[in-house]
């Protein structure tokens, strides 16, 4: 009988040619990781944590999911007029079919991608215009900061809502792009300002001052020293802005201030107003559209809840603490 072989696994010698070893996970396997990868890992895990962040993840990973397989899920075409006009619920149309005829389900889950995008990249661009502003205006000092601090309150002051209508209704070209653009104008100084306040106390620590003297240049010393350590902050902004983007979506949209021919969840309900569907009895293509976007806006801000928890510890639950 040949003597058990001993080999190298990720927690050290492991016994081979006897019973199976079990391979380590923990903190000792996480260790031998890159430093950027432990880092994101316990975001992960304290994200995860967090029970309400939880519920967020799976309500979006489901969105996401039937947005990117709508063409293998929806039963029929959004486009397809050819089906009985306002048919009530059915086995051959679960949501019923609108006044001229379309399935509402498939209109609904094509829907998710337009709304999704609008979503996801008017967040990303007031994210990062977000972090220009605010930044830059916590970390300068003298007239640079006035000016930038006055036109980060500026548009604070300014009502959001009618912004948007009037932004909207100027512009000649009605599509998906307009709206993220107006949905960027009018959505970046909120997080603006709370990452220039973040930045502002910043700016006076050790770490900040040791490379001002040590020559580094202020871009830099911005997204080198300072940015890193407001990770949290940045993410809760992209959330925030997302969340604000889907509802400014769904206002403009159901306004007529869009493109009537896009199949998104705003135009959903603007054709479901046009056509009296509360009056007619057909309420379901109020209702669907209306709790999806309810659904994904309550998603990303339960999300936020756990990116709180990676700046704050006494928000976080269970093991995390």
């Amino acid at each position: 009988m040949s003597a058990p072989q001993v080999g190298l696994g990720l927690g050290g010698p492991a016994v081979t040619g006897g019973p199976a070893a079990a391979p380590e996970y923990g903190p000792a396997a996480l260790s031998r990781l890159p430093r950027p990868l432990q880092v994101g890992w316990r975001a992960i895990l304290t994200i995860w944590a967090n029970g309400k962040a939880r519920i967020g993840i799976v309500i979006l990973a489901i969105l996401i999911l039937a947005a990117l397989s709508a063409p293998l899920i929806a039963p029929y075409s959004p486009t397809a007029s050819n089906f009985g006009q306002s048919l009530p619920p059915s086995g051959a149309h679960w949501l019923g079919t609108t006044g001229s005829g379309q399935d509402v389900l498939s209109r609904l889950i094509f829907g998710a991608r337009v709304s999704l995008f609008v979503a996801f990249a008017a967040g990303v661009l007031s994210t990062i215009i977000a972090i220009t502003v605010g930044v830059f205006a916590g970390y300068l000092r003298g007239f640079a900061e006035e000016t930038i601090g006055f036109v980060v309150n500026l548009f604070l002051v300014i009502p959001a809502l009618p912004l948007m209508i009037v932004l909207a209704t100027y512009v000649p070209s009605r599509g998906v792009d307009v709206i993220v653009l107006v949905v960027v104008i009018t959505g970046w100084a909120w997080g603006a300002r709370v990452l220039r306040a973040q930045t502002s106390t910043l700016r006076n620590r050790d770490f900040v001052a040791a490379a001002e003297f040590s020559g580094e240049r202020p871009g830099r010393v911005v997204f080198r020293e300072i940015l890193p350590n407001m990770t949290s902050l940045v993410a809760a902004s992209f959330l925030g802005a997302a969340t604000a983007a889907v509802l400014g979506e769904a206002g403009l949209e159901f306004l007529g201030l869009g493109n009537p021919s896009t199949i998104s969840w705003g135009t959903m309900l603007f054709w479901a107003q046009n056509s009296n569907a509360l009056l007619t009895g057909q309420w379901l293509q109020i209702l669907a559209p209306g709790l999806c976007i309810a659904l994904l806006a309550t998603s990303l801000s339960l999300v936020n809840f756990g990116i709180d928890a990676l700046s704050n510890p006494r928000l976080r639950e269970g093991g995390s603490r």
